[in-house]
C-alpha cells in the first residue's frame, strides 16, 4: 500500500514538473515574440498564462496595457494585472503599482509637459526684449544717442535670449526627471512633438520681431544720416557764402 502511494506521489510530482516546464517554455516563447514586437501573438500566450496564475505573465499583461502594446492604453486593466502579479510577490509589479500611483498624483504636471507648456519662461524676465520705440528720424545729437543706446540694449537682450533658447534645446531637457520617468513612450513622444512646436513658435516669433526692429532701425539710421549730411552741407555752404568782416 505504501509502495502504491509512493508511486502515485511520483506520478503527481512528474505531472507538476511537466506542467511547470510547459509554462516556462510558453513564457519564453511569449517573451521572444514580444522582443520581435509581435505583440498580438505574445499577448495570446501571456493571456493564457496570466489567467492560469503565472505572475510574470500577469506582469507583462499589465505592462502591455500600460504602454499600449495590447492595442490601446488601458490603465484600469494595467492596474488590475499588476495587482494580481503583486499579490504573488512580484517585485516589479509592486514597483509598477507605485509608479501608477505617482502618475495619478502627478497627472497635472504630466499634462503640462505633454500639451500645456507654452515657453513663456523663455521670453520673460531678463529674456523679455520689448522692441524699442524708434522715430522715423532724429535731428538732435542727444536724441540720436538715446535711440542708439536703446537699440544696443535691445540687441544685448535679444542675443541673451537666443543663447538661452539654444542652450535649452531640445526643450525636453526642461522636463523634470521625476516627471519624465512617469511618462509612457506614447506620452513622451507627444511631449517631444509638442515641445518642438513650442520651440519653433518661440524662435519664429522672436525672429520676426527682430527683423522688424532692425528694419525700423535701418530706416531711422538712413533718414537720420541723410538729414545730418544735408544739415552739415547747409552749414558748410552758409559758412562759405558768409561775407568776411573787413579790418
Amino acid at each position: 500500500m505504501k509502495k502504491s502511494l509512493l508511486c502515485l506521489t511520483l506520478v503527481v510530482a512528474s505531472a507538476v514538473l511537466s506542467s511547470a516546464a510547459f509554462g516556462a517554455d510558453d513564457l519564453a516563447t511569449a517573451n521572444a515574440l514580444f522582443a520581435k514586437k509581435s505583440y498580438a501573438e505574445a499577448m495570446q500566450i501571456y493571456t493564457r498564462l496570466a489567467n492560469a496564475g503565472n505572475a510574470e505573465a500577469q506582469l507583462h499583461m499589465g505592462e502591455m496595457h500600460l504602454y499600449g502594446e495590447a492595442g490601446a492604453i488601458d490603465l484600469a486593466k494595467a492596474d488590475a494585472w499588476f495587482r494580481k502579479s503583486a499579490a504573488k510577490g512580484n517585485k516589479t509589479a509592486i514597483g509598477a503599482l507605485d509608479m501608477m500611483k505617482r502618475r495619478e498624483l502627478r497627472k497635472a504636471d504630466m499634462a503640462y509637459w505633454i500639451s500645456g507648456y507654452d515657453g513663456a519662461d523663455l521670453r520673460s524676465g531678463k529674456f523679455r526684449c520689448p522692441a524699442p520705440r524708434i522715430p522715423a528720424m532724429s535731428k538732435q545729437n542727444d536724441e540720436i544717442a538715446v535711440v542708439t543706446d536703446k537699440v544696443a540694449v535691445w540687441q544685448e537682450c535679444y542675443n541673451a535670449f537666443v543663447r538661452n533658447l539654444n542652450e535649452n534645446s531640445p526643450l525636453t531637457k526642461l522636463i523634470p526627471k521625476d516627471i519624465a520617468d512617469l511618462l509612457t513612450k506614447d506620452e513622451a513622444d507627444q511631449s517631444r512633438l509638442h515641445l518642438e512646436e513650442v520651440y519653433a513658435r518661440v524662435a519664429e516669433d522672436a525672429k520676426i520681431s527682430a527683423k522688424l526692429v532692425l528694419a525700423d532701425f535701418a530706416a531711422w539710421r538712413d533718414a537720420t544720416d541723410a538729414y545730418v549730411a544735408e544739415h552739415n552741407r547747409m552749414v558748410k555752404d552758409n559758412a562759405a557764402t558768409k561775407p568776411r568782416n573787413k579790418d
